[in-house]
């Protein structure tokens, strides 16, 4: 099974961001570049494992029918390994997945089941997400979920690639930054570092309005980061500091990342670079920080980068008007 281009998904670079965190107090920080898989995003390690595992298992074979629910980076990352294993992928979108990220996973070969209405109870899309995908289980035969939300292949994917990968690149690792959905990645980075007796704090990064934090519920741009109701992985407390991150400052981290090093990455990877800034004052002179680039920032060209939305959005622009900073 792991042949031609899955065998690239991870062993992503880890690059200095120094002209965007310049400092004179010795704080190295580093970008963990999962943008750089070959999906895009961070989503092709657990995609993959899960995928991998249910294949060796005999769940999956050519011509098989995997079902997930999806606001976009998972899809993208399921669609392509499905496509290039000769199967059908379908995922279960909402209103807030953006035309570009449907479009990418059409590229690739998948269906689209809309759903439209939220879970009248919580008034959230997730729900009903997953009311959909039951269903189509139950009339596809032979169907397959891999379920992100609960499958541990998810954090088994991140504790044994991407924190592995991060601590064998560095003599030490004091904080570790990364963005929550299901909470996958960072659980999985702190069952590594827990199991390894290493002294790296986990900082989880959440959008405002997001409840997995148990914030207040409210409405969010972007999607990607946060959700409606705490999933499974959320439940268990995996982070020494939790932050909440504004649409506008999500932004901001985006637009600065992309003037001060030239990275284009999406909205997940901006808020963990303003939760970072915010705590730059609490770092220890000369610790280690590396913050997760989750995804890349083409696939919102029509909203972070899109100067008129911003504006439409916000009033303004990041790092005009003496809103936003960068440090070159």
């Amino acid at each position: 099974m792991m042949k031609g281009w899955l065998n690239r998904i991870g062993n992503t670079p880890l690059v200095p961001l120094d002209k965007l965190f310049k400092n004179d107090r010795d704080i190295a920080v580093y970008g963990k570049m999962e943008l750089m898989n070959p999906g895009g995003s961070a989503k092709d390690r657990p995609a993959l494992r899960m995928i991998k595992s249910a294949w060796e298992s005999g769940s999956l074979r050519p011509g098989s029918v995997v079902i997930e629910s999806s606001s976009g980076n998972m899809a993208i990352s399921l669609a392509a390994i499905c496509s290039y294993l000769g199967m059908k992928f379908i995922s279960v979108i909402d209103p807030r997945t953006t035309a570009q990220n449907t479009a990418i996973m059409k590229a690739f070969g998948a269906e689209v089941s809309y759903v439209d209405t939220p879970d009248p109870e919580t008034g959230e899309f997730l729900p009903a997400r997953l009311e959909q995908v039951r269903r189509l289980l139950n009339e596809i035969p032979g169907s397959f979920w891999p379920n992100q939300y609960g499958n541990p292949h998810n954090p088994h994917a991140h504790a044994e690639g991407t924190m592995r990968e991060i601590a064998e690149a560095l003599d030490r690792v004091d904080y570790v930054v990364g963005g929550v959905s299901t909470c996958g990645t960072m659980l999985g980075c702190q069952t590594f570092i827990k199991e390894r007796g290493l002294r790296t704090k986990v900082v989880a990064v959440d959008a405002a309005g997001s409840v997995i934090f148990g914030g207040e519920k409210g409405p969010r741009r972007f999607p990607g980061l946060g959700a409606g109701i705490v999933p499974p992985f959320g439940e268990r407390r995996f982070m020494d500091i939790a932050m909440n991150v504004t649409d506008w400052e999500m932004a901001t981290g985006c637009r600065e990342l992309a003037a001060a090093e030239s990275i284009l990455a999406g909205p997940s990877s901006g808020a963990c670079i303003a939760a970072l800034r915010s705590l730059m004052t609490d770092i220890p002179d000369g610790s280690v920080c590396v913050v997760i680039l989750h995804d890349r920032g083409e696939r919102y060209m029509d909203t972070v980068f899109n100067d008129d939305w911003l504006r439409k959005q916000f009033g303004s622009l990041p790092l005009e008007g003496g809103r936003g900073r960068c440090s070159i």
